[in-house]
């Protein structure tokens, strides 16, 4: 099976995407296999819903147009034209997917099947219904993709490499268990924005995308803000306002009462508009319906401490601050080569041979 067969499967992956849309399910006449598929993965996209409410059907949605558009030729050969691609054995690599935003370990399943080798998944329970049928969908328009894809609930099992995902705590416990094995291990990480004061209102507003997506559970999700002294946050939440209807979702009412309620309790100081807290806290990673603030002195000092702590930063969210830096409103449409961490999951299989 060579390259080309492999990107051809995923393009027509991304073709039978495009008809899952927040804008309405339109069922198309030139996608293969349309008659077995389309209405089974209305009923998978209902399921994931029902089986876990932070899964909201509008962010499912979401996140099938964001792969949708990311799997055409065009941008697959783009992110794969400087690699070379000679596995004459293929491998087994396990990947262990997270399972907070919907597809979340995608990329991962997606980067070592067209690299070539095999892919054994152990899929979070949250997030368990949607690849299992794209999978299958692939092995449609793909024969020779059989046999390559398997899934697992159990201990891992025969593998030759892996790519782990999960909390702080979790990957301990990953790096002990795989010690022996080619690997990934991914930890927490959060991502922020860097603000001046001098941000237009469509910027602000952009900035919003990046905080209530998924209600804030991504690590690509701005969870902290680096602000001037002396900053004003009116603009801030005038920015925020138009995702207001998000509180009387009953999972993140709760969990914004529930947050409210310690903050008082404790005494600590925040601000808030009623779907929104926002509170000064030196750490990256906030609780739902909240967002942590530090004051800088300088540019200059807050770039080295960017610096300094990027192995908890996913992205950083700013206008002309650094190289690497998101615009306001991008974060939850990453390209094929924004890797996870930084770490090139392309790079990482080819060398597993």
């Amino acid at each position: 099976m060579d390259l080309q067969q492999r990107i051809n499967a995923f393009v027509k992956l991304g073709d039978f995407l495009s008809q899952f849309t927040n804008e309405g399910f339109q069922k198309k006449d030139n996608i293969p296999h349309n008659d077995l598929f389309f209405d089974g993965f209305k009923h998978q996209i209902k399921l994931a819903h029902e089986h876990n409410g932070w899964f909201k059907k509008e962010n499912i949605l979401f996140a099938l147009s964001g792969w949708s558009n990311q799997l055409n030729n065009k941008c697959i050969n783009q992110w794969l034209e400087k690699y070379q691609f000679n596995i004459k054995s293929p491998k087994t690599i396990a990947i262990i997917m997270a399972g907070n935003i919907p597809l979340v370990g995608f990329h991962d399943f997606l980067s070592v099947l067209v690299s070539g080798h095999h892919v054994l998944v152990k899929q979070s329970s949250n997030d368990k219904h949607l690849l299992p049928f794209l999978a299958k969908y692939l092995e449609y328009v793909e024969p020779k993709l059989k046999g390559r894809i398997r899934f697992t609930e159990t201990k891992l099992e025969n593998f030759d490499a892996v790519i782990a995902t999960g909390s702080d705590n979790t990957a301990r416990y990953f790096e002990y268990y795989f010690k022996d094995k080619p690997s990934i291990i991914r930890k927490n990480r959060n991502s922020v924005a860097v603000l001046t004061g001098n941000e237009s209102e469509n910027e602000l507003k952009a900035l919003s995308e990046d905080v209530f997506r998924y209600y804030g559970l991504g690590c690509r999700n701005v969870s902290k803000l680096f602000v001037p002294k002396g900053y004003n946050f009116d603009g801030f939440f005038k920015g925020m306002y138009d995702w207001n209807p998000i509180i009387n979702e009953n999972k993140y009412a709760n969990n914004y009462d529930y947050n409210k309620a310690v903050y008082l309790m404790s005494e600590f100081e925040m601000l808030e508009n009623g779907f929104l807290m926002i509170k000064e806290d030196e750490s990256f990673s906030s609780p739902i319906a909240t967002i942590f603030y530090e004051y800088y002195d300088s540019l200059e000092k807050l770039k080295e401490i960017i610096l300094e702590k990027s192995e908890q930063i996913q992205c950083v969210v700013s206008d002309d601050f650094v190289d690497d830096e998101i615009k306001f409103g991008q974060t939850q449409l990453p390209n094929l080569w924004d890797y996870a961490d930084g770490v090139d999951t392309i790079s990482f299989s080819l060398t597993i041979c």
